[in-house]
């Protein structure tokens, strides 16, 4: 999986979870569906950082059964792979890396930037053009709604030469843009032109609206991204919307100036002229629909919806970030066989054994590694036999990526040997005996359990760390009478041999008080496990 389908991927969560609730819950107010639309695009930028910084949880997806059919045993000489490592040949050809994509991703990105930037410059250039408006009429009623919307910043009315600009835009000292039609506005129609734009204001939607189209610029080839700005800048003019219709402005008079002014005032492409139009025709009709509508919610967002929903947001961004989903299978099943110094062994004939019990045999090489061909996900058995060592059965399952990569270790044989010894029963001459009592009983069963006096912690292998390799190592050990531990036994096969020769050497240095059974001291055996874990 390429990094850009991997971040499309990513950010497509959180922005998917944002969309849908601006769909799924119209009836909510249009100020909390403009809140989660908004915390959704933050969190979708917060999941690449997060990605980069989180530990990463790796799931695995088994691959398509196309492509397990189309799979091809793969021949020829084995590569040299140092004992621990994880590589594994890919059955599959993926082809020669793609510096195409981050070339396409940078020019929309340049594009989109560059338009975004040449906007702002216009926008500004209009402004330093317009004339700041001095009226005390209009200045006076500008003063109180800003005060009766808690707005402790200076906004500047500006008039421009334009007939069709009517937006606001700005972050320490905003700017509202009046059309050159203003002044013959009535003093109604100002006031309600004041308080939707200054609503604005007061919300910081132009900073949201500018950070969504920013995003957008670096997520241009998601389209979600573009379907979240669209509904952001929608839901912002909505809630401004009811904004006004709060402050006891009637419905249908409030309809009655919108129409009116878009009709004098047509559509501005966001990256033309990127601030916050009042009178926008494409959004007009459902903006009117819901203003008439006195079954909606039209309550501002509080700040605990705030908090929650940035909560819950992050929720979803947290394991959008972690999760690491990749396709397994089908690969080159490898291995190497060691013995219990961590040896390699060459010449050991290894089987493999499938659900269907069907079998394939390989060789161990001079560097001790054997091969199978391509072999997909699921169940398999591997044994393998050699004079002088145990027999090796094992059943495991291939799911992860270094699953394909085996390490056996063949532990040394036991000798045994049957003696029979055949005697004829002696026969005694009767002799009368005097009756004899019950032998006496010995009694036992007081014992006093080793007590540990000296403890040698296991040392993980660098070459385990390196390779990100974790084990379990189970061991039997002898603690002799003097409480020495003698003889160390691995239990599995199934571990690296650089973890089995940590493990047992720290346990032979452990040192014990003697175990006493009914006062005298005897040998115990004691089973003992380590585990090596990675640290995450």
């Amino acid at each position: 999986m390429t990094s850009l389908a991997d971040v499309l991927l990513r950010s497509s969560v959180p922005l998917a979870c944002g969309v849908l609730f601006d769909i799924c819950f119209r009836s909510r107010s249009a100020a909390l569906r403009h809140c989660v639309l908004a915390v959704s695009i933050v969190a979708a930028v917060a999941v690449l950082p997060m990605s980069a910084a989180l530990p990463g949880w790796a799931i695995s997806v088994p691959a398509p059964i196309s492509a397990l059919a189309k799979s091809e045993p793969v021949t020829g000489p084995v590569a040299a792979v140092t004992p621990g490592s994880t590589a594994s040949t890919d059955a599959i050809p993926v082809g020669p890396p793609l510096p195409l994509l981050p070339v396409i991703w940078a020019i929309g990105l340049g594009i989109a930037a560059t338009s975004l930037i040449v906007a702002l410059i216009r926008l500004r250039r209009i402004t330093v053009r317009g004339r700041f408006v001095r009226d005390a009429r209009w200045r006076a009623a500008a003063d109180e709604i800003a005060s009766s919307l808690g707005i402790t910043r200076d906004v500047v009315l500006v008039q421009t030469s334009s007939a069709e600009l009517l937006a606001t835009w700005g972050v320490r000292r905003p700017r509202v843009l009046l059309p050159s039609h203003a002044r013959d506005w009535s003093d109604e129609r100002f006031r309600v032109v004041l308080h939707h734009e200054l609503a604005h204001i007061a919300r910081h939607d132009w900073l949201v609206q500018i950070a969504a189209e920013a995003v957008r610029a670096v997520l241009w080839f998601n389209p979600l991204i573009w379907i979240a700005c669209t509904r952001l800048r929608r839901a912002g003019e909505q809630a401004c919307d009811d904004a006004v219709l709060t402050q006891g402005v009637p419905a249908p008079t409030y309809a009655t100036h919108l129409i009116d002014l878009a009709r004098q005032c047509r559509a501005v492409h966001p990256y033309r002229t990127p601030a916050m139009p009042m009178a926008n025709p494409s959004t007009l009709e459902r903006r009117i629909v819901a203003m008439l509508n006195p079954r909606l919610n039209r309550q501002a967002v509080s700040r605990r919806a705030v908090i929650a929903t940035g909560l819950l947001l992050l929720a979803i961004a947290v394991p959008s970030s972690v999760i690491r989903a990749g396709q397994d299978g089908p690969r080159v099943l490898s291995g190497s066989v060691y013995d219990t110094t961590g040896a390699v062994m060459p010449g050991v004939a290894v089987t493999l054994e499938d659900a269907n019990e069907a079998k394939q045999t390989a060789t161990t090489d001079k560097t001790g590694r054997f091969q199978f061909g391509v072999t997909p996900v699921g169940k398999y058995k591997l044994s393998t036999s050699l004079a002088g060592f145990r027999a090796l059965r094992q059943e495991f399952e291939l799911r992860t990526a270094r699953d394909w990569d085996r390490a056996i270790t063949l532990q040394v044989g036991t000798l045994s040997e049957s003696v029979t010894v055949s005697a004829t029963r002696i026969t005694e001459p009767a002799t009368a005996t005097r009756p004899q009592g019950p032998p006496p009983l010995r009694v036992g069963g007081n014992i006093r359990a080793p007590r540990k006096t000296q403890d040698v912690r296991p040392i993980y292998p660098d070459s385990m760390r390196a390779a990100g390799r974790e084990g379990v190592v189970p061991l039997d050990a002898v603690i002799g009478a003097d409480g020495s531990v003698g003889a160390v036994r691995v239990l599995s096969a199934d571990v690296h041999p650089d973890f089995a020769i940590a493990a047992v050497d720290a346990v032979r240095g452990w040192k014990f008080t003697p175990t006493l059974l009914n006062g005298n001291a005897v040998e115990v055996v004691m089973t003992v496990t380590v585990t090596f874990n990675i640290a995450q």
